[in-house]
């Protein structure tokens, strides 16, 4: 039986929700134990940006990039407006508890 990919575009901010960073990647949980064990050099690294607060989900790597290069190319104001409909707390999503875990993979 073949297993379908997964893709991810999502969006880090740090403590203080003052920088954001988009990124895809096809293993989000993999993705985010390495920005919050700072284990890959780079923006996310360097603004200390560990706090998952959107992603959205796709089986089309196309796409996946598609919508990277589309949301970072919006205005602040449209990256706020996206992320506090998807998550109006702007805390981390309940699903992320996997990575406290056994790094398990999870759906949204």
């Amino acid at each position: 039986m073949r297993e379908d990919k997964q893709y991810y575009v999502y969006i880090l901010t740090n403590k203080s929700n003052k920088v954001l960073y988009i990124g895809v990647t096809n293993n989000l949980v993999r993705r985010m134990f390495e920005h919050k064990n700072k284990l890959v050099e780079g923006f996310a690294k360097k603004y200390n940006l560990t706090k998952l607060v959107y992603y959205d989900l796709t089986n089309d790597v196309e796409s996946a990039i598609n919508r990277e290069k589309q949301l970072k190319n919006w205005h602040r104001d449209w990256k706020i407006n996206l992320i506090t409909k998807f998550n109006p707390s702007l805390r981390p999503p309940s699903c992320l508890l996997a990575l406290e875990g056994d790094g398990a993979s999870f759906e949204r």
